[in-house]
This record gives C-alpha cells, sequence and structure tokens, in this order.
C-alpha cells in the first residue's frame, strides 16, 4: 500500500462526492422557483439512501470477485471482508474500503442525475422507492459488466475510464424513460429557469468534483491520471465552445445556460476516454460533445415530444453515447499500455467492442427502469397531482419554500 496513492483518492472521492449537492444546485437553479426545494431534496436523497444501500449490498453486488459475468455475488454483504487491506483485483496500493468509498460516490451520483428528467412533478416517495430497486437492479449490474472482475463488458475488450456507460448512458436512458411513462409537466413550454446563478455555482463545482471523478479513476498518481486531469478540464472547455458556436448561429446569441451545459457536455463526453486518448483528440471530443448535446436538447427532444425536464438524457445519455464512440476512435496504447487501440491507430475492432456495450447498455437500462418505474407505480403514486404541481412540490410535498418575501 502507498500513502500517496491513499491520500490521492481520498481526496478524489471527496470531489466526486460533491458532485452531487452540486448537482442539487445546478438542476434547482434551472427549475421554477416553487419546485427549487424540491429538485434539490432528490439530490439530498439519493446522497442518503444510495450510501446506506450501497453498504449493505450494493458494492458487493457490483465488485465482489465471486459473481458471474452479470453481476456479483453478496460475498461483501455489509462490507464483510472489505477492510483497510488493499484488493489487488482492484488495486495493490488504496485500501480496499477506500475503493469501495470512491465507487460509493459513483453510484449516489448516477442516481442523482436521474431527477433531473422528472422534475417537477414526480412525487419524492415514489423517487426513493425507485433509487433503491434501480441502483440495486441497474445500476450494480451495469458497474459490474464495466469494472468488476469477470464482467461480460470487461472481459469482452470495451474499455470505459470513468463512467461513460455506468454513470451517463445508464442515467441519461433511465432518465429518458421516466420522463416518458410520468408524462409531461403542467405548461412545460412556460417553463424556465428561475436562478441562474444558482445553476453556475453548481455547474462550476460539478466541473471541479469531476476532476476527482475522471482522474481518481486512475486509482494511482501516474501519467495516465495527470493525461486524464489534462484531457478533462480541455474537454469541458471546447464542449463550452461547441455548444455555444452553434448556439450563436442557430438562436443568434450565446447564453449563460448554454455555456454551463456546453461544460457539462464535454465533461460526458471525455469520462470513458479521459485516460485513453491525447490531449488533441480531448478537444474534439469535447467540441462535438458541446455540438452533439445541444442538438440532442433543442432539435432531437422537441421532435419526439417528451420532456426530459433538465435533460438528463440530452446531455449524459446522448454525451454518454458520443463518449464511448470516440473512445473507440480515437484510444491509443501510446497514452495507456492497458487500454487498446482505437480506429484512427489501426483497430477498428475496438469501435465494434463499444457499440456492443452502447447499445447492451440502452437495451438493459431501458427495459429494467420501465419495469421498475411501473413495479414503483402499482405501490405508491409515481406523480404529483395537478394542484400539487400548479402549487409547486415545495410547499405540497415538503412544507417549505425556497423564498420567502421580506418584511421590511
Amino acid at each position: 500500500m502507498q500513502m500517496g496513492d491513499s491520500v490521492f483518492m481520498f481526496f478524489s472521492a471527496l470531489l466526486v462526492w460533491i458532485m452531487t449537492p452540486a448537482i442539487a444546485l445546478f438542476y434547482g437553479g434551472m427549475v421554477r422557483s416553487k419546485n427549487m426545494l424540491s429538485t434539490a431534496m432528490y439530490s439530498v436523497g439519493s446522497l442518503a439512501v444510495i450510501s446506506v444501500l450501497w453498504i449493505v449490498a450494493g458494492y458487493s453486488l457490483a465488485f465482489s470477485t465471486g459473481g458471474n459475468a452479470f453481476i456479483g455475488n453478496l460475498d461483501w454483504v455489509g462490507l464483510k471482508g472489505v477492510g483497510f487491506t488493499p484488493n489487488g483485483d482492484y488495486s495493490a496500493t488504496i485500501p480496499h474500503n477506500m475503493f469501495m468509498m470512491f465507487q460509493l460516490t459513483f453510484a449516489v451520483l448516477t442516481v442523482a442525475i436521474i431527477s433531473g428528467a422528472f422534475a417537477e412533478r414526480m412525487k419524492f416517495s415514489a423517487f426513493i422507492l425507485f433509487a433503491i430497486l434501480w441502483s440495486l437492479f441497474v445500476y450494480a449490474p451495469v458497474a459490474h459488466w464495466v469494472w468488476g472482475v469477470g464482467g461480460w463488458l470487461r472481459e469482452l475488450g470495451a474499455i470505459d475510464f470513468a463512467g461513460g456507460n455506468v454513470v451517463h448512458i445508464s442515467s441519461g436512458v433511465a432518465g429518458l424513460i421516466l420522463a416518458l411513462v410520468v408524462g409531461k409537466r403542467k405548461n412545460a413550454d412556460a417553463a424556465a429557469p428561475h436562478n441562474l446563478p444558482l445553476t453556475l455555482l453548481g455547474g462550476m463545482l460539478i466541473w471541479f468534483g469531476w476532476f476527482g471523478f475522471n482522474v481518481g479513476s486512475s486509482l494511482t498518481i501516474n501519467s495516465v491520471a495527470m493525461t486524464a486531469f489534462i484531457n478533462t478540464n480541455t474537454a469541458a472547455a471546447t464542449g463550452i465552445i461547441g455548444w455555444l458556436v452553434v448556439e450563436w448561429i442557430i438562436n443568434k446569441k450565446p447564453t449563460l445556460l448554454g455555456a454551463v451545459s456546453g461544460a457539462i457536455a464535454g465533461l460526458v463526453a471525455i469520462t470513458p476516454a479521459c485516460g485513453f486518448v491525447t490531449p488533441f483528440a480531448s478537444i474534439v471530443i469535447g467540441f462535438i460533445g458541446g455540438a452533439v448535446c445541444f442538438w440532442g436538447i433543442f432539435s432531437l427532444k422537441k421532435k419526439i415530444g417528451y420532456d426530459d425536464a433538465l435533460d438528463a438524457f440530452g446531455l449524459h445519455g446522448i454525451g454518454g453515447t458520443w463518449g464511448g464512440i470516440a473512445t473507440g476512435l480515437f484510444a491509443t496504447t501510446s497514452v495507456n499500455d492497458a487500454g487498446a487501440n482505437g480506429l484512427f491507430y489501426g483497430d477498428p475492432s475496438l469501435l465494434w467492442k463499444q457499440l456492443v456495450a452502447i447499445v447492451a447498455t440502452y437495451l438493459f437500462v431501458g427495459i429494467a427502469t420501465f419495469i421498475i418505474v411501473k413495479v414503483v407505480g402499482l405501490i405508491v403514486s409515481l406523480r404529483a397531482t395537478q394542484e400539487e404541481e400548479t402549487l409547486g412540490l415545495d410547499i405540497t410535498l415538503h412544507g417549505e419554500r425556497a423564498y420567502h418575501e421580506s418584511n421590511m
């Protein structure tokens, strides 16, 4: 075990942890003021419920080494056998329970991201039940496929450095299914962000936390980690540029919300590739990520007609899909000899493996999420009533307001 790696991973876990409250601010600023607190509560609820669930069974199902190609077993339930001694299957230089905590922050964040799709209309009780079932029966299997010992996508040779499939495609697709099943908000076309400075603060904290998300996935300080650091920042920057260029051409004005959204799009796109590609490739990946996510949110969503309130699918689903494809194009063993060469470096087979991973994730997450939502709907009401939506979920579901008129 190396002290330097342990300190690095401790700090990385803290950075990823802060991304969930940052999501609460990012999402909260984008909804109407009467729903700010209810939207933030989805993230707070994720932090509470998934933190406990991960300890009880989630980590074992995702990462235990005695399972099969599709899911782990229950050997590590309640963290039995998960202590300070490193587990060489994942890292020989950091404590096993440190690795577990780092992965916990990913599991929490993924559920929080999904909440953007159904903001302003889903019952908090339904969300909590959904979060529990989805984390156990969707997130844990996909994490095992990609990162777990013996996982079938890992054995296939598909690569995902920090969670393009596991976090972003899975949360985006789940969000799309929920948006379709729960239905559109009342007066969805008239909805507008009530506090863009709050969204800016949340977005910049997400960017800050993403360094732990991507760089920490190296599990050590080395040249790959530093390349991931550079690529993460670069792709976020070019994601802004890509989004604003398209927005400026089409809508004639570059917006702050567009800039923040472009940064998130670039970060999502580089996530699966950050430890496998060159900095020049990250420029291209981030720029296209910003542009393609703009298209997904302002064109595809309107054509299909779904109400993904805060664009969980538009940013994470579409951005993650492009990132997985880009990994198959730009990956090179000159950056990371534990990775593979992509199409542009002479090996088209990696692109095929990435496409298999993306399609498999879409199908499994889409079908499983639909089933879970229907089961939840049989137990509790999924959607707030029309009166609750009209008055706002903050006061009707939580009994509080984000803002009060001054008496002065």
